[in-house]
């Protein structure tokens, strides 16, 4: 959070927004000695543009002369000094917070709608919010991290995910829907790098319903163009980032486009269910291999650790990088309690009964169209005009959030809201138009919602309960003694996320941070972390000052801490060195005594500050 927010802060500061543009366009800050461009590294449009706000409303206030802020001086006893305390707009990071709010706010607008167009039914769009406020825990982190790439990239998603079910239920969408619909994606991809996975898995959703009839070919084409057309103007606009075209989502959107384009061809001489096997499997490995070529081609290995993440999830796998992700919880499998939570606001179950409903439909009019003629110009015809396309992806769509849900805890934020959705069908009539005939249908769902309000109104008082106030004076007193006790230009490495904080608060040069998606980042990280291996003193210091850095930062916590069985650092490092297995780890023996390498310059409870070259 503080790495992104720093991007603002620089823009914010700057003489003028041009020159805060060129500077983060030309870094020499977050990756010393290198010079990055930011926007094609880092997904930081929102900055770019919030900045860009920023200074035109201070301007416009100022013009005609209203106050934007108001500031007090809190003091804080203990011997600590007083610190300035603003609220209003006119103050960066309240200002930057506040329209990350009104965002997500405008996305429950957004849900609601969502939920009303897909059932059919005001109703729907009322459930859909309830559940999301009745399970505000599970769905969303933007009240605890706000500057996360999700915060401005979900709200988008939605947007895309509403058009898409407009364009899959209308027989002939016109342009205009396909030009919002890129403009959403292009919206939903600049903000996060993990976007292009979500889509990926939209796009094997769309291409399921369209092998089984319930998506025409011209349609499916439609959407798989103006999903070409957004990643390219994505790679466009991040400066030629060579991540977006080395993705499974860009080499999975050219195979499935020549196995539509070759329909036909894939279907002659075929049982339908033959055919659709034939072209899964062509798209598997069509898109494994296209992949791995663009790959190769482009010297790209910068998502070659998510590979590694998943195959540690499925074998006994480990490496270096691949710990430092699944050894963090929100990267773990979905945690026992989460399931139970579903259960107690009631969503699980209800979207279980719409989820099988859907299926069994499916089943059936599968069944009934292969209990029709048997030449293939009947069958595409009774299909292709099949009005249950939508449904069907939305229950598809589902499944493989679910996936992603119980593969890394942190994906439920793509789950939950989706359930929610899903809640709204429950106001279909098309798919449970039969309640009305045997009970009211709004009795029905006041039934449900009485039920579900028994732990919702619990869970919506208990995120209100949650107050309090940040405070890391440890912290505070580590970024005060850098900024008045070392020059503007030293460098500093330690744990990513206090390195964040460095350039944040100091403006100090820092040679590692918390963005691990790079591949060269990574390398860069794994050295500095060798501070925390068995490794000696000697060759780590070696390490250090061969990347130019001249201030460690050394952090107790780092050394000895354990999420889980295998992950202290020492035990991290003892897969990338076996050798050094047994040996006292060198973090343990400098938190003692520093020299003969290292002079310790400054120390509290918390931090301790290594020179490196001495």
């Amino acid at each position: 959070m503080g790495l992104y927010y720093s991007y603002f802060k620089s823009i914010v500061e700057a003489p003028s927004y041009f020159s805060g543009l060129h500077l983060i366009m030309n870094d020499n800050v977050t990756e010393y000695p290198s010079v990055i461009n930011t926007l094609k590294r880092f997904n930081v449009y929102p900055e770019v543009i919030l900045a860009g706000l920023f200074r035109i409303y201070i301007a416009t206030m100022r013009a005609v002369g209203i106050e934007t802020k108001i500031c007090w001086t809190v003091n804080r006893g203990n011997d600590l000094s007083p610190v300035e305390s603003c609220e209003g707009l006119g103050d960066p990071a309240y200002f930057y917070v506040t329209l990350i709010f009104i965002l997500n706010g405008a996305m429950m607008s957004l849900f609601y709608i969502y939920g009303t167009y897909l059932s059919g039914s005001r109703l729907g769009g009322f459930m859909t919010v309830l559940c999301f406020f009745y399970n505000h825990g599970e769905s969303t982190r933007v009240m605890w991290t706000p500057p996360l790439r999700e915060s401005f990239s979900y709200p988008f998603l939605v947007l895309q995910m509403s058009l898409l079910t407009y364009i899959l239920r209308t027989p002939t969408p016109g342009r205009r829907s396909l030009v919002v619909l890129c403009a959403s994606n292009i919206c939903f991809m600049l903000p996060w790098q993990f976007a292009q996975f979500v889509l990926l898995t939209q796009i094997a959703s769309l291409f399921a319903i369209y092998l089984i009839g319930y998506l025409d070919s011209e349609k499916f084409l439609n959407i798989l163009y103006t999903h070409m057309v957004s990643l390219g103007l994505c790679f466009i606009l991040m400066f030629g980032n060579s991540m977006l075209l080395t993705s499974y989502y860009a080499s999975s959107l050219v195979v499935i486009c020549v196995i539509a384009m070759s329909r036909e061809f894939l279907k002659l001489k075929m049982l339908p269910l033959i055919s659709w096997i034939l072209q899964v499997l062509l798209w598997i490995l069509g898109t494994i291999a296209l992949k791995a070529l663009t790959s190769t081609i482009l010297g790209v290995r910068d998502d070659a650790h998510i590979f590694n993440i998943l195959k540690s999830k499925f074998t006994s796998y480990k490496d270096f990088d691949t710990l430092m992700y699944t050894c963090a919880p929100e990267f773990d499998f979905m945690e026992n309690e989460t399931p139970w939570r579903y259960l107690k606001t009631l969503i699980l179950p209800l979207v279980t009964l719409v989820f099988l409903t859907i299926c069994i439909r499916t089943f059936k009019d599968i069944l009934a169209s292969s209990r029709q003629n048997n030449s293939r110009a009947q069958h595409s015809e009774s299909w292709e005009h099949s009005t249950n396309g939508e449904l069907v992806y939305h229950a598809l769509q589902l499944v493989a959030f679910a996936v992603l849900a119980i593969l890394i805890m942190r994906l439920k934020l793509f789950l939950t809201p989706h359930m929610c959705v899903m809640v709204s069908l429950l106001c279909s009539r098309p798919l449970f138009g039969w309640i009305s005939s045997r009970l009211n249908r709004q009795l029905f769902i006041l039934i449900i919602v009485i039920l579900m309000s028994i732990q919702g109104i619990s869970n919506i008082q208990s995120q209100l309960n949650i107050k309090g106030e940040f405070s890391n004076i440890a912290q505070e007193e580590l970024l005060e003694w850098i900024k008045f006790s070392t020059k503007p230009n030293a460098v500093f490495a330690g744990a990513m996320p206090t390195m964040a904080s460095v350039k944040l608060s100091t403006g100090r040069p820092i040679v590692n941070h918390p963005h691990y998606e790079d591949a060269g980042l990574r390398a860069r990280t794994k050295m500095v972390y060798s501070m925390y291996s068995r490794k000696s003193a000697k060759e780590v210091k070696k390490a250090l000052m061969d990347m130019g850095v001249q201030y460690f930062i050394l952090e107790d916590a780092w050394c000895t801490r354990r999420t889980k069985t295998g992950c202290t650092m020492s035990e991290i490092w003892d897969i990338e060195n076996p050798s050094n297995v047994g040996k006292i780890p060198l973090c343990s023996i400098l938190a003692k005594e520093s020299l003969p390498h290292f002079v310790t310059l400054f120390e509290n409870n918390v931090y301790k500050v290594l020179k490196v070259g001495i």
